[in-house]
């Protein structure tokens, strides 16, 4: 295991996060004139005038129709979309040198049909490509196959479901494995079978990081395999792993000769611009009548704005954003992946990039998502990045994305910007990570005035909500509030993170620094080293108050880098209820929390502080909590607030 890898009263919490308004169809949130209302239907025509009775078909169009109008906006312009599905044949791109921000003090609203009221429509905008012509398939036996021309994807949805890769039965490879310059070699011929070995990607998973590479090739003789893997991958994943985490893959992916499982599913690229699709069907599917959809757009819709001219003032309510890919991972630098980021060549070596939104937005403010659901997504759900202020995330869910669900500030591998005052709210965000899993719910780069709040964040395989730069980023980071979330079932399959991770410089002063009040952290053992609420690395200046934390590893705690002058320093514990637990093998201190030593690369906290904090009997702490009127109270105020959790399909 790699280590290294104010008392704020409820009324005050309550005025910090006011709750969003939804206005009736056609009128401004400040009751301002009627909106003038565009409509798109799929059975509509671009020809016709965006009317009601004569909609157009599609939202490119109506885009086109806002561009013409928005420099003599005299109020909010809502683009109603009808029900169904909108197949987008190229990202919707909006842009403020094109004329795309609302103007004039109005905004430009993108809406499902009847949002806010029992009218409204189901709408969904697809990057997808849906796939028709199945047949069974004529050498392995279950599976049934469609012919796809070029098509390249790194998903396949059939009946609203994920189909999974098939994977190879043994952990790591067979027999006993040696590492090489190129690869691997191992005393067993089994590998040799392996079909099409160009197609199969290699799984390392350890502590913090899960990466992936290409396998070049497959050779040797009767009594070994040789596995030569992509070149560039290998290089650059034995660079950022070292030579030992990579002596043996955690599992390899996407081979024929792996087992054939109801549900998985192939894309045999053997003869170019003659791609063939194979899924074997869950039971009771049927092929000649299920819906099959292969994503195959990498960005659904995006925003961007120039230095000192943001795109600004528009609004989506009510829409799914589904069904895009993400292919990065299939060049031949493949995925060596550490949190969201993936090297490449860079100038001197090795850049960190970002995994990007299917949904991003770039130099953009007051554009608010509200009402939404992100799904099936091959990158990360939503991005505000690049210098990105005032925006507002509220009451949408996130959910069977492959990476992240939101990402927000300066990204990798940008290491200057200024994200103000964005506010992410009342969002459902489960079981993302579903292909990288090194992934948080929410990501928080670095940002000031950041409010992340009421959000209920569960079932990921790292980290729920992450506030922090992957590297020292001094000078960033101010005023950021996470407050009243519920997070639970985190780091479900990867070690080193925690319900709440903080890291880094969050601030000058307690004044100047990060909040973090109101939360319930719980409930995610599964794995050998978490944290409920985990200031790690150099995390400086934060007051963690009257917050719930049990049932991880460790209720707090993080590894103070001391002899890298990184320590953790200025973090003040206050009214909080915990059970105080510390895994077996970091020694107890003399002050609440797991605090590794110096033998994990760590060292000693500096200048913490304790004060009024409740200790729950570690026997049963959710009984304990539950049985305690202020603990239950923080509990009862956590997650969604009662007006959302309809919205969002939450009980």
């Amino acid at each position: 295991m790699n280590l290294r890898i104010l008392k704020t009263a409820t009324a005050a919490l309550a005025v910090a996060v006011p709750m969003a308004v939804v206005p009736p169809p056609g009128a401004s949130a400040d009751g301002a004139p009627e909106a003038a209302q565009l409509y798109v239907a799929t059975w509509g025509r671009d020809s016709w005038p965006g009317t009601a009775e004569q909609p157009f078909a599609t939202p490119e169009r109506a885009r086109r129709e806002v561009r013409a109008r928005t420099a003599r906006m005299t109020s909010d312009i809502v683009v109603n979309l009808r029900a169904g599905t909108y197949a987008l044949d190229s990202p919707l791109r909006l842009s403020e040198a094109e004329g795309d921000s609302g103007a004039n003090g109005h905004r430009v609203v993108y809406r499902a049909f009847g949002y806010g009221t029992p009218r409204r429509e189901p709408v969904t905008l697809s990057g997808g490509r849906r796939i028709s012509g199945w047949r069974p398939d004529g050498r392995d036996a279950g599976f049934w196959r469609a012919d796809v021309g070029d098509l390249e994807t790194r998903q396949l949805y059939v009946d609203d479901r994920r189909a999974t890769p098939l994977t190879a039965p043994k952990v790591g490879l067979p027999g006993t494995p040696t590492m090489t310059e190129t690869g691997y070699v191992t005393d067993s011929p089994a590998p040799r079978s392996w079909r099409d070995p160009g197609d199969i990607e290699a799984v390392y998973r350890f502590g913090y990081a899960e990466g992936r590479c290409g396998v070049a090739g497959i050779t040797g003789d009767s009594r070994q395999s040789v596995i030569t893997m992509d070149a560039e991958c290998w290089r650059l994943a034995r660079k950022l792993y070292g030579a030992d985490a990579l002596k043996d893959p955690g599992h390899f992916e996407n081979s024929l000769s792996f087992p054939h499982k109801p549900g998985s599913w192939y894309l045999d690229r053997s003869r170019p611009g003659h791609h063939v699709l194979l899924y074997m069907p869950r039971p009771g599917v049927d092929m000649n009548r299920a819906s099959a959809v292969a994503p195959v757009l990498e960005t659904l819709v995006s925003g961007t704005g120039q230095p000192g001219h943001p795109l600004h003032d528009i609004a989506f309510q009510g829409i799914t954003f589904a069904h895009a890919t993400w292919l990065a991972p299939s060049e031949s630098a493949g995925f060596a992946s550490a949190w969201s980021m993936y090297m490449r060549q860079g100038k001197d070596d090795m850049e960190a990039l970002t995994v990007p939104g299917n949904v991003a937005f770039h130099t953009a403010e007051r554009i608010t998502f509200e009402g939404n659901r992100f799904t099936h997504l091959g990158g990360q759900g939503l991005e505000f990045s690049k210098n990105s202020s005032y925006n507002t995330i509220s009451a949408n869910v996130f959910t069977d994305i492959s990476d992240g669900g939101v990402l927000m500030g300066v990204v990798p591998p940008d290491t200057k910007g200024t994200n103000r005052g964005n506010r992410i709210t009342d969002n459902w965000i489960h079981h993302t990570g579903v292909d990288y899993r090194a992934s948080s719910g929410i990501w928080d780069t670095a940002t000031q005035d950041t409010t992340i709040a009421h959000n209920q964040v569960h079932d990921e395989p790292y980290s729920g909500i992450l506030s922090g730069p992957s590297e020292d980023l001094r000078g960033l980071m101010h005023r950021n509030r996470i407050l009243n979330n519920r997070v639970y079932a985190t780091n479900r399959l990867l070690d080193d993170g925690g319900g709440i991770y903080l890291r880094g410089e969050q601030g000058t002063s307690f004044e100047d620094g990060a909040v973090i009040s109101g939360n319930a952290v719980t409930d995610s053992k599964d794995t050998e080293w978490n944290i409920g609420i985990y200031t790690d690395d150099s995390t400086n200046w934060v007051s963690v108050d009257r917050n719930a934390a049990y049932n991880y590893v460790a209720s707090i705690g993080g590894c103070s880098e001391v002899k890298d002058g990184r320590p953790i320093q200025n973090v003040r514990y206050r009214e909080n209820f915990w059970d105080d637990a510390v895994p077996p093998f970091v020694k107890r201190r003399d002050y609440p929390g797991a605090w590794p030593p110096a033998e994990d690369d760590c060292g000693d906290p500096a200048k913490l502080e304790f004060t009024r904090n409740t200790l729950l009997n570690p026997a049963n702490p959710a009984q304990a909590c539950t049985a305690n009127p202020t603990c239950a109270a923080i509990l009862t105020n956590t997650g969604p607030r009662p007006p959302f959790r309809s919205l969002l399909g939450l009980r």
